[in-house]
């Protein structure tokens, strides 16, 4: 049996395009094997991201990795996949002909005959886990049809399309059934789900199915476009328990005029109703967003509003980008790069440095209660752990002293929270989650 590494960069959404290719190349009779520190196997799969620029140097720099392992002879074949090769096949053919072959994000069909196996459509819902066992990422569609000025995503994934909502009810309930007890509901836009098969949006009604899988304890909802929010997916998340108190929507920024020169589908006075509507529903919710500065035209103003945006709010979480020309989109063709880098860096490292005293605030704020988590991991000392206002890989995490309880992976306990950091939380158990509640 032969042994295929796939080496996933990027985001969420990659994860689960490779983790659904390796029920298929395990199908196919492969010893499958996700490993992105090693390229020694017999045959190596990269997909790659090439949203931004760092992400392409990190494709580009893992391509190369492997094609030094081939030409060493620790790797027979190699292969390219996803949003690099997908935008940039000809060029990299060119450029690293020493790749077997190039496929781009929908050609996992292809991928797998040229493995040698036959793709199977009775297998579409299945996955092989690269996550913890206790947690995975559900993809309910692909692509996006809002056309926002820097985004390259529809231009590499083209536009909007839902997955069937019987499909992904039956791979949650697959991946219920080998031990997952948090779902991470991801999409370029969740709200959209639905509009393309059904005639209207029905997040909500998916959501409201998926708290019915048994098995799942956990629901976490990323990536909801802030334009036009579905008011029935805000009851949803405020009736059902299983849901978390937790939303990622990435506002990008909060300037009429950069919005305005973003395309974005809405202005200040619109994002600042949804997060009040937000907040009066589900007071406790921890809301985690993305930011985007120097976008051409910006100006300090511009900057001094954003500021002000994220002292107001005071986000639970927040990540912020300086931006990067892609090409092809509207502000590349449109729009002149008109700040400079190092305005770009000052103007991120800014936010982030109010970022950090919020979070401290929040984080204070939170020494003495308890609260519900769940362990993902030891290291060293502690045991790394979540709230339901975390997700895993980009939020905080609640570290527990190894020497005070042993503790399972991937069970729920119930913590107090007795110090506090920037972005991290200190923790000790008082109880098992599950006899609690017993």
């Amino acid at each position: 049996m032969k042994k295929i590494n796939v080496i996933t960069l990027g985001c969420s959404k990659n994860t689960v395009d490779s983790e659904h290719l390796m029920a298929q190349l395990a199908a196919a009779g492969y010893s499958v094997v996700f490993d992105s520190e090693r390229t020694d196997a017999d045959v190596v799969v990269i997909n790659t991201c090439g949203f931004i620029g760092d992400a392409k140097q990190e494709s580009i720099e893992m391509i190369l990795s492997a094609v030094a392992a081939k030409q060493e002879g620790r790797i027979e074949r190699l292969f390219v996949v996803g949003c690099l090769s997908e935008r940039y096949a000809d060029e990299l053919r060119e450029e690293i002909p020493e790749v077997d072959e190039y496929f781009g994000v929908k050609d996992w069909a292809d991928i797998v005959k040229a493995l040698g196996g036959e793709y199977s459509e009775a297998l579409t819902t299945e996955r092989v886990l690269s996550t913890p066992k206790h947690y995975a990422y559900l993809k309910i569609s692909e692509g996006c049809n809002w056309m926002c000025g820097y985004c390259a995503i529809p231009l590499i994934r083209g536009k909007h399309v839902s997955v069937p909502m019987e499909d992904i009810l039956k791979e949650a309930q697959g991946l219920a059934a080998k031990g997952v007890k948090e779902l991470m509901v991801i999409a370029q836009d969740t709200t959209y789900y639905g509009i393309d098969l059904y005639g209207r949006r029905r997040l909500a009604d998916l959501l409201s199915e998926l708290c019915k899988v048994e098995g799942i304890e956990w629901i976490r909802l990323h990536y909801a476009y802030p334009a036009a929010f579905p008011e029935d997916v805000i009851e949803v998340m405020a009736r059902e328990p299983k849901i978390c108190k937790y939303l990622d929507i990435p506002f990008q920024h909060i300037s009429d005029n950069v919005l305005s020169a973003m395309k974005r589908r809405h202005d200040k006075a619109e994002a600042m109703e949804l997060i009040k509507r937000l907040r009066k529903a589900i007071p406790d919710i921890a809301l985690r967003t993305t930011l985007l500065v120097g976008y051409p035209g910006e100006t300090e103003q511009d900057q001094a509003e954003l500021e002000e945006f994220v002292r107001e709010v005071r986000f639970d979480r927040l990540g912020v980008f300086p931006y990067s020309e892609e090409e092809g989109t509207f502000s590349a063709r449109e729009l002149k790069d008109d700040v400079p880098e190092d305005v770009k860096e000052l103007r991120a490292g800014r936010i982030m440095q109010i970022q950090e005293q919020i979070s401290l605030e929040n984080n204070l704020e939170r020494v003495g209660r308890r609260m519900r988590v769940i362990v993902d991991s030891r290291q060293g000392d502690y045991y790394v752990a979540r709230s339901e206002y975390d997700s895993p890989e980009v939020d905080q995490e609640i570290l527990i002293p190894v020497e005070l309880r042993q503790l399972r992976k991937g069970a729920f306990y119930e913590v107090e929270i007795t110090g506090a950091e920037d972005y991290d939380l200190y923790g000790e158990v008082i109880s098992s989650w599950r006899k609690k509640t017993q």
